[in-house]
């Protein structure tokens, strides 16, 4: 568990230095497990080679004394002092091995590289002592090093004497310290060198991260210009694609924004303008002016709210809860609409066709959008004209209309009819609005509104009035 210190210290280093740090300590760490299991396995190997060694010995000597004469008599071994020269003459020991021969009268004698300690001290002569008789193997510790001793008592006539076998576990073992040495050194230069590469890697592997923090940070000071450069197709790069996809969203939202602002800016100022100049030639003795002008700001205040309620719908068109779809019967919305629409103004108000069907709209919204190109419709029709609504399943999409004989809309301002206060022509009082709520409802359930081409009339001539198309996915927008 992580102490405090041990957190703050860590949440003051980078990516990179985390990164490079928890690499190095993973690879120490399994350098290590590895280290300890191989001295583990090898020291248990080195054990097995001396017991095995001890039991090799001893057993040669018993196949000696059983089964081998005397060279010299050509007769059974007379003497265990006989018997343990002539083993000691024709067996030589392994490395870190001495075989000694203990008679019964006199010195020890031995074969293999002498060890002055060992051979010194006086616990390993008790040592042979106490095994004398029953024989057996035990580990002697001198003087810092470690011996494995295996004895075997031996009676040849009425002589005793005994075949000891003496291992120098400690010698054995220091080729095994040595190997782990050398381990040591090259798991810690591997342990650099991995840091290293890890380092290097790193900081390849998060430039992309660094540009866009760099990036961030202009952001954060207004420019939305600056984009990243993509390269390659991993995780980082889909990130990065993300990342400027993100940009341009906002980029694109801030100068609508701004061009919403001052739009706004400009449509309130005329009426503010009004309500000014006529509040600043008010006679207040004079009740006839009083009155005019009363009736004059209020109407001016009720453009005001219009603009306000306006602007505040295309805001909400942003928002994900701006249309809640739901089954919506088509043929009922159509004639819902036609029936509402006919209280907007006298004209002769059509029905152009009626799709049976169930699709997932929002039924609010589009009747909204259909009463709203129904308003336009009225605005550049006169008593007489008319007024065609329609629904219809075409090209895998619902769409619903709204047709007039009217006057039509003018060539030169199609191209930007849906933009925000765009007006069909100066004698129109509204702010422009109508038909950007419009396309905002259409866009909400992934589907477009579109002004039909004019079609031609008779004898060549251009035909009058226009048709506003929706046209909606027949899935669920969501």
């Amino acid at each position: 568990m992580k102490t405090p210190a041990v957190r703050s210290a860590m949440s003051r280093l980078s990516v990179r230095q985390r990164l490079t740090a928890t690499i190095a300590l993973l690879t120490t760490l399994a350098l290590v497990v590895v280290g300890l299991t191989l001295y583990a396995v090898e020291s248990r190997r080195i054990d097995r080679t001396i017991e095995s060694s001890l039991v090799q010995e001893t057993g040669e000597f018993r196949a000696l004394q059983q089964n081998e004469v005397d060279p010299q008599t050509r007769q059974p071994f007379a003497s265990a002092d006989r018997l343990l020269q002539v083993f000691l003459e024709r067996n030589l020991p392994e490395a870190h091995e001495q075989l000694f021969a203990f008679p019964s009268a006199g010195k020890p004698t031995y074969q293999g590289d002498p060890d002055p300690e060992l051979q010194r001290s006086k616990e390993f002569p008790a040592l042979v002592s106490d095994l004398a008789t029953s024989g057996g193997t035990r580990t002697l510790r001198l003087a810092g090093r470690q011996y494995r001793i295996a004895v075997l008592p031996v009676r040849a006539g009425d002589e005793k004497g005994s075949f000891v076998v003496v291992h120098d576990v400690s010698a054995s073992r220091s080729d095994l310290r040595g190997l782990m040495t050398t381990y040591a050194l090259l798991a810690a230069l591997s342990v650099v060198l991995i840091a290293g590469l890890a380092s290097w890697s790193a900081g390849r592997l998060l430039r992309p991260v660094r540009r866009l923090r760099e990036t961030a940070q202009g952001i954060s000071d207004g420019d939305l210009s600056a984009r990243l450069e993509v390269t390659g197709h991993d995780d980082l790069s889909d990130l990065q694609r993300t990342f400027n996809d993100m940009l341009d969203r906002l980029e694109s939202a801030f100068v609508t924004q701004r061009q919403l602002l001052d739009d706004a800016g400009h449509e309130l100022r005329t009426p503010l303008t009004v309500l000014s100049g006529h509040l600043e030639v008010l006679d207040l003795d004079d009740p006839d002016d009083v009155a005019a002008t009363r009736e004059l700001l209020m109407d001016e205040v009720d453009r005001m709210a219009r603009l306000v309620d306006d602007l505040l719908m295309l805001a909400k068109a942003r928002r994900p809860d701006f249309v809640r779809p739901q089954p919506a019967d088509v043929e009922a919305l159509t004639h819902g609409a036609l029936d509402r629409a006919r209280a907007l103004a006298d004209r002769r108000w059509v029905l152009d066709g009626a799709v049976r069907a169930m699709l997932p709209l929002d039924g609010q919204r589009i009747t909204q959008a259909l009463l709203q190109l129904s308003a336009n419709a009225a605005k550049h029709t006169v008593p007489g004209d008319e007024i065609g609504i329609g629904s219809r399943l075409h090209a895998g999409r619902v769409e619903l209309w709204v047709r007039d004989t009217g006057t039509g809309v003018d060539p030169a301002i199609v191209p930007e009819i849906f933009d925000r206060f765009a007006r069909g022509d100066d004698s129109d009082d509204g702010f422009g609005l109508g038909l950007s709520i419009v396309s905002a409802i259409a866009e909400a359930h992934h589907g477009d509104v579109v002004l039909d081409p004019p079609a031609s009339g008779h004898d060549g001539e251009p035909a009058t009035g226009a048709v506003f198309r929706l046209r909606l996915p027949t899935g669920d927008p969501t």
